[in-house]
């Protein structure tokens, strides 16, 4: 017994002394992990300034005492603050779910088509969906809100809805395709055999298999209408009745020639909590639906 367990200890010894690294490799692990350190810096930077900055009050923020940490916690910023956002922050979780869901949805049928269902033009097809990511927000303004006023919901929530569910078909499409692309055709062939159609197959079998799929096109949506400021400030005019979390932080911005720097970091750190809940509580499954294929191919 205690030969095996000097002969353990023998093996683990030889294997660290294998693993230690010659000069260059220590100069690349200590480059690595500086420069990792740096981008965690540069990340983290902007967090750290809103959560000490949210906490000295209305007044007791300046830019000069930016960066240092408060003296005393002072909450008085949260409760003004919440009252302006609470309403505005409502609307937007109301679009952004109906957006996620329906161009999650949409997404789901385009990539099976397009990964199982072949047919003449398939492929031209698609490659117009793909093109459909790389239009920039900015060439369709014009076209979109006429559309929008054409169709009557020029002045109501759903005009976000409408352009975050357009915008959202072509990544949701290419996310569902790669993923249902290394599903096996001997599935599809075998539901055939018992005369399964298209439809049935791709409820039955393609859609109990969609689960990490879905998890990652959903917080991808959520994530992009939750932070998309240019669609939220044109295709409602900057109207108050319409505000959003992004546009309601426009109207958080003090009195006269007076900036009250303690409510607006407080109200950007209240309208960054959600997505960061988001990535905290989904974050795994986000990455173990990549993982498991949403965007391979």
């Amino acid at each position: 017994m205690s030969s095996d367990l000097a002969s353990r200890v023998e093996r683990k010894l030889d294997v660290r002394n294998k693993k230690k690294l010659d000069g260059a490799g220590q100069f690349w692990l200590v480059f690595r992990y500086f420069a990792l350190t740096i981008l965690f810096v540069i990340a983290a930077l902007p967090i750290y300034i809103m959560v000490i900055n949210s906490v000295k009050g209305i007044t007791g923020v300046s830019q000069s005492s930016a960066f240092i940490p408060p003296t005393k916690l002072d909450f008085e910023a949260w409760g003004p603050t919440w009252d302006q956002l609470k309403v505005p922050m409502g609307r937007t979780l109301f679009f952004v779910l109906q957006s996620s869901i329906i161009s999650a949805i949409i997404g789901a049928i385009n990539g099976f088509v397009f990964a199982k269902w072949r047919f003449k033009g398939s492929t031209a097809i698609f490659t117009t969906f793909l093109f459909g990511m790389f239009i920039p927000y900015q060439a369709i303004m014009i076209p979109l809100t006429m559309f929008n006023q054409w169709a009557g919901i020029g002045g109501s929530i759903y005009v976000l809805v409408f352009a975050h569910v357009i915008y959202g078909i072509p990544i949701c499409t290419l996310i569902f395709r790669n993923y249902y692309a290394a599903i096996p055709n001997e599935l599809i062939e075998a539901a055939r055999v018992d005369g399964a159609g298209m439809v049935r197959i791709f409820i039955t079998i393609f859609l109990p298999l969609s689960i990490p799929g879905f998890v990652v096109v959903l917080i991808w949506q959520f994530t992009s209408a939750w932070n998309d400021f240019l669609f939220a400030i044109f295709l409602t005019g900057g109207s108050p009745n319409l505000a959003v979390a992004t546009t309601a932080l426009n109207f958080i911005t003090g009195s006269g020639n007076q900036v009250y720097y303690g409510n607006n970091m407080t109200a950007s750190l209240i309208v960054s909590i959600p997505t960061l809940l988001v990535y905290l509580f989904l974050g795994r499954y986000f990455l173990r639906g990549l993982l498991s294929g949403s965007l391979k191919g």
